[in-house]
């Protein structure tokens, strides 16, 4: 597995809208979606990414806490799924069933909308506020793979609570690490120099 980071989009960017298919059924519109919300939390995860696999059970415990907070997660699978089946609509179903994810999980086919929010990696976390602006990107916290850290989700938890008590951005934001997006043959952006 590569390690890839995150590509740290600018602090106060306006969240890109977009309208993508829920693989258990519907559509979700991000304008729609947000618009009763604190703030939101994208993630862009896969199916079978030993990072996001890590770290599924507590992102599972996070939301369902945050929700019930006002705080919006949307989780979006931008993978190509001709190479990696693993990752096709019909097995994110599954393992929305298995995992109990409490928040929509859409199937970016285009890839278009992980290229308007620059993701890089899986998994690659954005939080935005009530205004759409983006007031936190980087790490789930400092647990990887292997590395034996206890994974608590501490760094996006404190991210939300920052935002939730109405002050200003945490500092110290550090760029998530996992597999890279796999990106269709010829579709690579071109943000990575």
């Amino acid at each position: 597995m590569s390690a890839v980071e995150s590509t740290m989009l600018e602090l106060g960017t306006s969240a890109p809208d977009f309208t993508l298919p829920i693989v258990t059924g519907g559509i979700l519109n991000f304008n729609k979606y947000t618009n009763k919300s604190k703030g939101t939390v994208v993630a862009f995860i896969c199916n079978h990414c030993p990072y996001v696999k890590h770290i599924n059970p507590k992102l599972v415990e996070l939301a369902n806490t945050y929700i019930q907070k006002g705080i919006g997660f949307i989780a979006i699978s931008s993978n190509d799924v001709e190479k990696y089946p693993d990752d096709s609509p019909e097995r994110m179903i599954e393992l929305v069933k298995k995992e109990g994810y409490p928040f929509p999980y859409l199937f970016d086919e285009s890839q278009e909308v992980a290229k308007d929010y620059k993701a890089a990696c899986t998994p690659d976390f954005f939080l935005f506020d009530k205004k759409n602006k983006l007031v936190y990107r980087g790490q789930f916290d400092e647990s990887r793979p292997g590395n034996g850290k206890e994974v608590t989700g501490a760094d996006l938890k404190s991210a939300i609570d920052t935002l939730i008590e109405g002050k200003d951005p945490v500092e110290n934001q550090i760029p998530s690490i996992g597999c890279n997006i796999k990106w269709k043959p010829g579709n690579e952006p071109d943000y990575f120099g």
